[in-house]
């Protein structure tokens, strides 16, 4: 059974033997929810690749503390995917941000295209933003990440051109591209962005900005998925072409 995974804020000079407090909502969740006992095994990690495996040795009403025997540390996967992902309507932009998260994506950015459905405005844009971190931060730990995806601010299509010009391969998912996802090349290392549009498609603007800015237009196949899943789709398909899956 593998072991549960917490977040902590730092593990700046963790050692073996040395003791490491976790304190907030995390220790909450794990004493409270999870009922974490003194001697269970667990893995804390900073999100930034380093991890550290030990046992409970203590444990209140917020806080716990766990004595490190192990100390690993993990370099940031080459090649590093960023999604750009159009809001979609209801949960299902939790849902795209889970699955995302859970097969290796390195960063999302929200995107308020012209025909997205959802609309992040005002307090709704905080809250959202901060229901989509959330959503990251627990997917990271289900998946046994050692680095946490970033989830940036919404961004407006005139934001992705830069997203797109820093990218090694920059793809737009389009029903009517003529070329398959699978002709690209796929670099080893470096940046690899892909543009999820919304429910009712990459306005005609939109697609000619970002191709403009220098990515490809490129299909998965003949059915056409929804926003929320083909992120997910098209990411696990590149990555099956790279260092970090082979």
């Amino acid at each position: 059974m593998s072991l549960p995974v917490h977040l902590v804020d730092s593990l700046d000079g963790a050692s073996s033997g040395s003791v490491v407090e976790v304190t907030g909502d995390e220790a909450h969740h794990a004493v409270a929810v999870r009922r974490l006992r003194e001697g269970e095994q667990v893995v804390l990690t900073d999100g930034r690749g380093t991890s550290v495996t030990g046992s409970v040795a203590s444990t209140g009403k917020r806080v716990f503390s766990v004595t490190v025997a192990s100390v690993a540390q993990e370099p940031r996967p080459e090649p590093a995917i960023t999604v750009v992902q159009a809001l979609p309507k209801g949960e299902r932009g939790e849902l795209a941000v889970e699955v995302l998260t859970e097969v290796g994506v390195d960063r999302i950015v929200p995107w308020a295209a012209s025909r997205s459905v959802a609309v992040w405005k005002g307090e709704r844009a905080a809250k959202s933003h901060a229901k989509w971190q959330a959503t990251a931060r627990e997917a990271a730990k289900q998946s046994r990440r050692a680095w946490l995806p970033t989830v940036t601010p919404l961004a407006s299509t005139a934001d992705l051109a830069d997203v797109v010009a820093e990218a090694d391969l920059a793809v737009v998912l389009h029903e009517d591209a003529t070329s398959p996802l699978s002709s690209v090349d796929v670099p080893a290392s470096g940046r690899i962005v892909v543009v999820v549009g919304p429910e009712g498609g990459i306005a005609p603007d939109e697609l000619d900005a970002l191709t403009t800015a220098g990515a490809r237009t490129v299909r998965l196949g003949a059915e056409v998925l929804r926003t929320s899943t083909a992120g997910v789709v098209a990411v696990a398909a590149l990555l099956a072409r790279t260092p970090r899956w082979s």
